[in-house]
């Protein structure tokens, strides 16, 4: 590996660092907006990310891409998909962190990856290796025990696991740049939030005239919060290989479950022990078999 290379994969992994760290410790800026409904949250990080990327673009010279999507029916008809998809994804995150289910988010996040490989195996015909099905088998046993043992679904994690899915594969199929992509799914988002904040949303909120200053700066800041960690992740992805890139993957779902239990006391129950049990069991597995395949890539 030549110097330059070396180079760019340490900004790549400072890259990565950098993304999953913010997006663990985002629920901590959606806390202090508790007082705000989930909507309306949703509705200012629809806004004011269509502002910062607006100017994101406009600096980066970036229209004609942004132009030739618009013009494109087939791109279309996926980004008003995900932007659907991110909207809910957002919006279920969003009450979860307010709603004191921390930990059901988190437990999503780390769903995620095993989500993303049964969906690359029925949409993209990717094969899954033994250790792989072995990974998925303990995840739904872990699923599995909190519902016959227990009763209960957790269908906040499989909502945010299962949406954030589809999204990747669905963002996959259009191979479009992420600030692009961000741009043109929160202007199709923007009509609904836009309404919403002017003549629906009944707290403050919606006249930031009204507002603290503090508010204010909160609000405006939703923009910074969705934008800033996607960027270092597409700067990262340039920069390292997807399976190392894979192995960080973990510490937003890790930072927020240690948020959960230890700052905001959220209640780490029986069912949830056995369920988390078995999630970490099989990315133990999962990362074993990311390892191991490389390795063998590499002497190949």
């Amino acid at each position: 590996m030549s110097l330059e290379e070396q180079q760019r994969a340490k900004q790549g992994v400072l890259l990565a660092i950098g993304a999953y760290t913010m997006w663990g410790i985002a629920p901590i800026y959606f806390k202090a907006l508790g007082s705000v409904s989930p909507l309306e949250i949703l509705s200012h990080r629809v806004i004011w990310s269509f502002v910062l990327l607006t100017v994101l673009l406009h600096f980066g010279r970036r229209w004609r891409s942004v132009r030739d999507v618009l013009r494109s029916k087939k791109k279309m008809a996926y980004l008003v998909t995900t932007a659907l998809l991110v909207g809910v994804n957002w919006l279920i995150f969003i009450w979860a962190v307010n709603s004191n289910h921390m930990l059901d988010a988190s437990l999503g996040y780390y769903i995620n990856p095993l989500i993303n490989v049964i969906l690359g195996m029925l949409f993209l015909g990717e094969r899954l290796r033994k250790l792989q099905w072995f990974a998925v088998a303990l995840a739904t046993i872990g699923v599995l025990i909190q519902l016959i043992a227990f009763g209960s679904v957790p269908v906040v994690a499989l909502a945010l696991a299962m949406s954030f899915g589809l999204y990747g594969l669905l963002r996959k199929k259009v191979s479009l740049d992420a600030q692009t992509g961000l741009f043109i799914e929160t202007l199709v988002m923007l009509p609904a939030a836009a309404i919403y904040v002017l003549f629906i949303a009944d707290t403050a909120t919606s006249n930031m005239m009204d507002n603290s200053t503090t508010l204010n700066v909160l609000l405006i800041s939703a923009g910074i919060i969705t934008t800033l960690p996607l960027l270092c992740f597409t700067g990262a992805a340039t920069r390292l290989k997807l399976s190392t890139l894979g192995f960080f993957q973990y510490i937003g779902p890790s930072l927020m479950f240690l948020l959960a239990a230890l700052v905001y006391g959220e209640a780490f129950t029986l069912d949830k022990a056995l369920t988390f049990s078995f999630i970490w069991g099989a990315l133990v597995v999962f990362s074993f078999d990311g390892l191991k395949t490389n390795r063998a890539n590499k002497k190949r």
